[in-house]
């Protein structure tokens, strides 16, 4: 699975920061690696310098390799926060995705005979 890590200039765009975001998410959406070809987290300064609670947020976009791209954002007081948030919640909404679609498969139904 490839992890993309994206940043505006309002955040420190650091590999430090960078690193423990994404091995942050890696450690929560380890289970749905093999059914993933991509993630791409995008964490951002709502406001910049004015401050404020809950100014910085985290994107988390999931693409399954089959299927449409899954996104959740997050809201926080730190970025380290907001990551864990939405990686949670894209945790809980892989899990239903990917149980629908387990739920969904079948065999086909048998021929019918008159």
């Amino acid at each position: 699975m490839q992890v993309q890590f994206n940043s505006d200039s309002s955040v420190m765009g650091t590999e430090n920061v960078a690193e423990r975001i994404e091995n942050q998410v890696r450690q929560k959406l380890a289970r749905f690696e093999e059914r993933l070809s991509r993630l791409e987290i995008h964490v951002r300064d709502e406001n910049g310098p004015k401050g404020g609670a809950d100014d910085k947020a985290c994107t988390i976009e999931a693409r399954p390799r089959s299927g449409k791209p899954i996104g959740v954002t997050a809201h926080a007081a730190d970025v380290d926060s907001a990551a864990r948030q939405a990686a949670s919640t894209l945790a809980q909404r892989l899990e239903r995705h990917f149980g629908k679609a387990g739920r969904h498969k079948h065999d086909p139904s048998p021929d019918k005979v008159l």
